[in-house]
């Protein structure tokens, strides 16, 4: 077992749900990619440093402590490849 941390940017345009339900939503993904979550944490919104889109100028920091195989950072990333909602996905082992 290794233990990561995960950080996701998520684009919250046109989004009905509350940020908390996006992030628990969030978080059942990643259980359902083999990932133990043991901490979660909603970093609020926060501006971009150098934005490429006019339109999308913040979004929303999330942060997870996950631990599972040395495999699941490339679960992770394949599962959430096509999901609209993230941006931006950083995955570090710690």
């Amino acid at each position: 077992m290794a233990n990561y941390k995960a950080t996701f940017i998520l684009d919250t345009r046109g989004r009905e749900e509350s940020i908390d339900e996006l992030v628990d939503g969030l978080k059942g993904e990643l259980e359902g990619a083999g990932a133990e979550v043991s901490d979660t944490e909603n970093l609020g919104k926060q501006d971009f440093a150098r934005a490429a889109d006019r339109r999308y100028e913040s979004g929303v920091y999330a942060q997870y402590r996950i631990s599972g195989g040395v495999d699941l950072p490339e679960k992770i990333l394949e599962k959430l490849r096509l999901n609209k909602l993230i941006s931006h996905k950083i995955i570090q082992r710690v």
